[in-house]
Formats: structure tokens, sequence, C-alpha cells
């Protein structure tokens, strides 16, 4: 059985995700890590920056506005991703549509109550949402709601408990058009680091439908789209990562012909049965990766690149800070103060040179940054700390 050590997880890293020497693209990068990570807008162009070389805005708009060569969408553990277009079809097939279902289930209890038929108003309000954006090319939630009053709806849910709050039902009928892959979000309304997109139908957006591809035929895809990229990893990774429930990840896993290998103080893992050769070393890295990054999120196990460090650059819900990276571990934290200073702290001795080229690429990154300040939209222990 072919034995992985840590030391060559950390090289595998670095290359794949394209840490030590960046790519030529933002499809190349974005295909390197299977998807960049788009919960938080700011994550994929910090992202991307990392791995890209001579990277700017503008090379991402034009790839997802302009080319749309790259595609916005729900993916795996309902998560945002930018991922390029075939990637894309995958990614519905295998993890998006399974979405809908339950997604639908739930948007319907919401409505209980506060309409006569929650299944007909909802089939009713989405097939106008449709309409819409087909005679319009693209709108906003707002745009919509003007056009379709009752896409302005607002239950509420949970009341006498502490999680009570109101749903707005163009919110839940955007996520399900989506989820059911007719639906995409376009150019955002406001800067890079914006959050509020226009909606486009995927036929008018992309001039085509996505690929209907057989669901266990795209799981083994993005297998082994992700194995290429990450492995070898364990059985908890991959069903972690994709969203799978066990039963799921198994049958994805013995029609993907990935073999079974041993990993370095992890146990049983996989990997593709023609990917079990040594890399090469790299030169040393260094990077300073944003909150969300593809990279820290690429696993559930964790410890062969973060120590002990988790605790202090990640929330409790499992999001991940933004992290100073030195040769495929994770050695610091690094934040912006209000005046838009990168400020950053090493929990790990790294040595001299290396702290220098840690402060290196923390000039370089408030330099790109021109004086805007990102705050993450999870905020993790160090980031708040070191942000003043």
């Amino acid at each position: 059985m072919r034995r992985f050590d840590i030391e060559e997880r950390r090289v595998r890293l670095a290359r794949r995700h394209h840490l030590p020497r960046r790519s030529p693209s933002a499809e190349e990068a974005a295909a390197g890590a299977v998807g960049l990570h788009s919960s938080d807008p700011a994550t994929v162009f910090l992202s991307a920056l990392a791995r890209v070389d001579g990277f700017e805005v503008d090379d991402l708009e034009r790839a997802l506005y302009d080319d749309r060569t790259l595609v916005r969408m729900l993916g795996m553990r309902r998560t945002l991703f930018v991922v390029g277009r075939e990637t894309a079809a995958v990614m519905n097939a295998a993890c998006t549509q399974a979405l809908y279902a339950p997604e639908r289930r739930r948007t319907e209890s919401f409505l209980e109550g506060h309409v006569d038929d929650p299944a007909g108003w909802l089939e009713r309000v989405s097939a106008e949402v449709l309409e819409v954006l087909r005679r319009r090319g693209e709108a906003t939630a707002v745009e919509l709601t003007t056009e379709i009053p009752e896409l302005g709806l607002k239950v509420p849910y949970g009341e006498g408990t502490k999680w009570a709050g109101v749903v707005g039902m163009s919110t839940r009928v955007l996520f399900l058009l989506a989820t059911a892959g007719l639906i995409l979000r376009g150019r955002p309304r406001g800067s890079w680091r914006s959050g509020q997109y226009r909606w486009a139908p995927v036929e008018i957006w992309l001039g085509e439908h996505l690929a209907d591809l057989p669901t266990e035929e795209a799981r083994v895809a993005l297998l082994r789209r992700w194995l290429a990229g990450h492995g070898p990893a364990t059985f908890t990774d991959i069903s972690w990562w994709t969203g799978w429930g066990k039963g799921v990840t198994r049958k994805a896993l013995d029609q993907s012909g990935a073999v079974e290998v041993d990993i370095e103080e992890a146990g049983s893992g996989w990997a593709l049965a023609d990917d079990l050769e040594g890399s090469e070393p790299v030169e040393e890295w260094v990077a300073l990766l944003p909150g969300l990054d593809p990279a820290p999120m690429g696993w559930k196990q964790r410890e062969w690149f973060m120590g002990e460090h988790t605790p202090r650059l990640f929330d409790r819900n499992g999001n991940a800070g933004p992290m100073i990276w030195f040769n495929g571990r994770v050695v610091g934290g690094w934040s912006q103060r209000p005046d838009g200073e990168v400020a950053f702290r090493l929990l790990d001795d790294v040595g001299w040179e290396a702290a220098a080229a840690v402060e290196r690429e923390a000039d370089r990154l408030q330099q790109w940054l021109g004086g805007h300040r990102v705050i993450p939209r999870f905020r993790t222990p160090l980031e708040k700390e070191l942000s003043g």
C-alpha cells in the first residue's frame, strides 16, 4: 500500500493549489482547487490574488461577467463557489440538485399559515420570477419584487425561541430556483466586495443550459476532480467536503477507481490510481490566504497543516479565518485595521528569513488592496484581535 507522509501532502497542496508558483489565469487557479469559495464576496478575489500571477480585480471580473468562463453558483454543503463551466455542470448534478427537495419542503413550511396553498403559491411565484428574468435578462431581488409584489412577503419563524426571526420569500424563492439549476448570480450591484447580485436565467447568462448529467456519473467526476487537487485524503474529508452521506461517498469511491493508501497520522485514505508518484520538492513559500480560502476549507481533518492553531483561526461553526501559510502549514493569521493596514501575527517560530517574507507579502497585500478594507463575513478570534 502506498504511504504518504505529511511533508509530501504539503508539497502536493502547494503545487496543486498554485501557491508557490502562481498560475497564469483565474480559470486555472479555480480548477486547481476545484472551485474558489465565494460565500464571502471578497474571498474569491483574495484567493485568486494568492494564486494568479499579476492578478488584478479586472481579471476575475472579466472571466465571471464578460467571458463567463467562470460561474458563481451553489455547490457542496450549500456553499457558493466560483468554478469553470464544465465543473459547474458536474457540481450541479452531483451536489446542487440534491438541495432542491429538502429546501422546497422547508420553504413550504415557512409559508404555512401565511398563504392558503404554500405549494401552489411557490409554483406560481417561481414561474413569475423566471418569466420576468427571461424578459429582462437579469434583475436584482429588489427589481423582481417591484414587478412581483408577492415576492416581498416576509414570514416569522421560531417564535418564542432563541432562533426566532423573519425570512424573506424573495431570498427563499431565488435560492430554490438556483438549486434547481435554473438561475444563477451575475454581476453584483456594487464593487467586487459586494454580495448583492443580479440574477439571470442560466440559458441566457451562459448561452446554454447546464449539461444534464446522470447523478452518479457526476458524483464520480466531481470526486476525481477533488482527489486530483486534494488527494490523498481520508473518507471523512471526502464525505465532509462533498456534503454526501457515507453510503453515497462509498459508492462514488467504488466507481471512481480510487485506491486505498496509508496517510501519516491519519491512517487509511484514498488517492487516484494514476496519481501515486512522488512529488518534486518546492521552494520555500509564504502566502496570506483569506477567510474561507479553499486551502484550509479543503479538508475536514486538518491537523497536518493546522497543528494546534484551529481554535484561534476558525470560528465555532468551522469557518476559516485569514491565515498565514509557510511551506504548506499554517503558522499565523492576519487582519486589517480600520485604516486599512494589514496586521499579522506569527504563531510559530519560522525563522527570520521566513518572517521577513511574510512581512513582504503583507505589504504586497496592503498595496494591492489600495485602502479598501475587507472584513471577513465570519470573524475568528485572532482576526478580531488583530483588527483592533
